[in-house]
């Protein structure tokens, strides 16, 4: 114990040094203020990287160093969060990065295949302080013996499975086993998808596979980024914390209403609503409602140019519309080629009207002239509100916004009364898909854009040269009088000898030295290196279509249950999911074991499920609490919670009291401090969540209020959030396969 507290002690050591070090260049770069563009840029990327290191030796300190593996050959290596070095010429690693190669016996290693370790031990802490250690012996023929040795190899596993929870997820990475172990450090190439249910952990394997890959893949994972979709704001701030602990702070954890930039929300539609929009079939709806944008005159236009009245009619502007569809553009970007065929056709007529030889038809006009009536007509306002009209600019949001104020025409009767909604300002979950459909099949005319960049480098180069003239009339007066004594004084270089005013305005452009996460959020176009998507199976085929569009090299990792499935929308079969996008290229792993659900709890929510599905497996438990779940009947639903939570809450851990949304107002007001929300504070010792806000949490204790109201899948992950203790309260009869399990 006391030469593993002074390794400890030396290691935190070194990273108060490291700590300090990179505070003082932190502070350093700063402080340099203005600077050239080289510089600047190099001050920057060192600020970046130091403050990236300072934000992962903050976030792993109290929790550093957590084993140790002693090699047959008398080699030792102490496992961490991070790897660290020691502060000599040959750099000597002192703490292996648990994701290094070298780390990985510490989680595969048995006695049966030793991979070459003779001793595995568990380093526990309390923040700087060594508190225990776990010896397992795997050469049997090594009879040294140090009295901390763990007969089953158990013991630090079952420790953190008991341990009281604190709302916030941690991290596994001191007791990854090796089915997990193989998950994550998987090739990150393709679509791997992770079954598994409630408890086996295939959130914290999610989360370590993108530290894992962040480490492996650094240079290109650092420059595209990794995503992370979580079903809901509460389940992304309950792991927040898990990728800092693990030295990773860059990575963009979203939910699928957070995927278009400038939309943030989390409301919902009905059930019936969010169905609708989230069809695969609501693609081409939203082509076909974009086709009709792209108008015919009813039955012609008239425009007036020049005292003349030409006439567009649906035989032209069919044409004109046809050559442009024909291109294959997103209607913002082909507008520029509508625009083209209808100035054509207008010129013609003109050109016909007043340059047709009345003698033998041939055209007097030459091209100048034809390029003079373009012109001319592309400075009448009359020939633009007519385009406008037949091939309009149009926006996602004004799109999506007018197709559901008025879907009659594209939906069946039934689905149009279902999304059907005034043109508002908010926007739900189950639009954000619709609008990046959108985004997509409308694309962007992105002239005015270009042009106005244009004309702001004009405007920096003119300043450039004008400070160039200034420099230049200064040289000019300043060395006038110095030639006659100093021939060579005009011999001297200034700035307008070396460089251009173009030049010079490139050296002032600001660059962006946002982190890949941050461009990625505002960015719909930007393609990620990664994805890991969790709850995967809850996804609509609609926002499938976005978030593949976010992986082009379909680089993705898919965490799910398939008997979890709640939503509406949700596609539920791996395959249906896959199919449309990777055909069948795609890898299936599943995690049996329940390492967070006790047996007794499990064995009454495997009932539940098994009634609809009697072929339903769900993953053995790891460990038994003897302690039964209960239910009581109340007519005083409010007060019996109340008076649950007050007999649950003296026990360590929290509390979640998981109901349905109509009956919160109700419960939270007999419940001290408790909110309901869309975001509630998991860090709270009692928690008021509906089922689906419930996804992918766990809990000391749970309390199931009204089960009756919930379909299968609701209840299923209801009575598997926790880890200690379950309750039920009703007034409504319970459900028959729930009443018998309890029995």
């Amino acid at each position: 114990m006391r030469q593993e507290q002074q390794f400890v002690d030396g290691l935190y050591a070194r990273v108060d040094a490291l700590r300090g070090d990179a505070e003082v260049s932190v502070t350093e770069a700063l402080a340099l203020g203005h600077t050239p563009r080289q510089a600047r840029l190099e001050r920057d990327i060192l600020v970046a990287e130091r403050s990236g290191l300072l934000a992962a030796l903050n976030a792993v300190d109290g929790s550093l160093c957590f084993g140790r593996i002693d090699l047959a050959s008398g080699d030792t290596h102490h496992i961490g969060r991070i790897g660290l070095r020691a502060d000599d010429a040959e750099r000597t690693p002192v703490l292996i990065d648990w994701r290094a190669d070298v780390a990985r016996p510490f989680y595969l290693a048995t006695g049966h295949t030793t991979m070459g370790l003779r001793r595995r031990r568990h380093i526990s802490t309390e923040g700087r302080r060594v508190t225990a250690l776990h010896d397992e012996v795997l050469d049997l023929g090594d009879e040294t013996r140090t009295g901390h040795e763990d007969p089953t190899g158990d013991a630090v596993l079952l420790a953190a499975l008991n341990s009281a929870r604190t709302g916030r997820m941690g991290d596994i990475v001191r007791t990854i086993q090796a089915d997990q172990d193989r998950i994550i450090r998987a090739p990150h190439r393709g679509v791997m998808v992770v079954e598994g249910g409630p408890g086996t952990g295939k959130t914290a394997v999610a989360l370590h596979r993108a530290a894992y890959l962040l480490y492996e893949h650094r240079e290109l994972l650092a420059r595209r980024a990794v995503l992370i979709v979580g079903p809901n704001p509460a389940f992304l701030g309950y792991i927040g914390e898990v990728l800092p602990s693990l030295g990773e702070t860059g990575v963009l954890l979203a939910t699928v209403g957070e995927l278009y930039p400038g939309v943030r929300t989390t409301r919902t539609d009905t059930p019936e609503a969010a169905a609708v929009k989230g069809r695969a079939e609501m693609a081409d709806v939203l082509a076909a409602v974009v086709r009709d944008r792209q108008a015919l005159p009813d039955p012609v236009i008239a425009i007036e140019h020049d005292r003349e009245v030409l006439m567009l009619d649906d035989g032209l502007v069919n044409v004109a519309r046809e050559r442009t569809r024909a291109a294959k553009l997103p209607h913002n970007a082909a507008r520029e080629h509508f625009e083209g065929h209808i100035l054509n056709a207008l010129t013609d007529m003109v050109a016909e009207r007043i340059g047709t030889d009345p003698y033998d038809g041939s055209n007097l006009l030459d091209p100048s002239d034809i390029t003079q009536i373009r012109d001319e007509l592309a400075d009448n306002p009359e020939v633009w509100s007519a385009i406008d009209r037949l091939w309009p600019r149009i926006t996602p949001q004004r799109l999506v916004a007018d197709f559901l104020a008025a879907p009659e025409g594209y939906l069946p009767d039934e689905d149009a009364a279902a999304v059907r909604r005034p043109v508002t300002r908010h926007w739900t979950i189950s639009d954000v898909p619709l609008l990046d459909e959108a985004a997509e099949l409308l694309g962007e005319d992105d002239r005015l854009a270009r042009a106005r960049a244009e004309r702001e480098r004009q405007t920096q180069i003119a300043f450039a040269q004008g400070v160039l003239d200034v420099s230049y009339a200064s040289r000019t007066y300043e060395f006038e009088d110095k030639e006659e004594d100093d021939p060579d004084s005009s011999e001297v270089l200034s700035a307008h000898d070396i460089i251009d005013a173009e030049r010079f305005a490139e050296r002032h452009e600001e660059d962006d030295h946002r982190s890949a996460a941050e461009r990625a959020a505002a960015d719909r176009t930007w393609a990620f290196g990664h994805i890991i998507v969790d709850e995967a199976q809850e996804l609509t085929p609609m926002a499938w279509r976005l978030l593949m569009r976010r992986s082009p090299t379909r680089s993705m990792t898919l965490v799910g249950d398939p008997a979890q499935t709640s939503e509406a929308g949700g596609v539920g079969s791996w395959a249906d999911i896959l199919t449309p996008f990777v055909e069948d290229r795609w890898e299936h792993t599943r995690l049996g074991v329940n390492y967070r659900t006790p047996a007794e709890i499990m064995d009454v929510a495997a009932a539940v499920v098994r009634a609809e599905h009697p072929g339903f497996e769900p993953p053995g438990s790891v460990r038994s609490t003897g302690v039964r779940p209960w239910a009581r009947v109340t007519d005083d639903l409010p007060g019996a919670v109340a008076k649950a939570v007050a007999e649950l809450t003296p026990h360590e851990g929290r509390l979640a009291v998981i109901a349905p949304r109509a009956l919160h107002r109700a419960l939270a007001a007999r419940l001290d401090g408790v909110t309901a929300g869309a975001e509630p504070d998991l860090a709270h010792d009692v928690v008021l969540l509906d089922p689906r806000q419930a996804k992918g949490l766990e809990f000391d204790s749970v309390l199931v209020v009204e089960p009756a109201r919930y379909g299968t899948s609701d209840l299923y992950v209801a009575l598997t959030r926790a880890t200690q203790r379950l309750g039920v309260l009703h007034t409504e009869p319970l459900p028959k396969p729930l009443a018998d399990a309890l029995d």
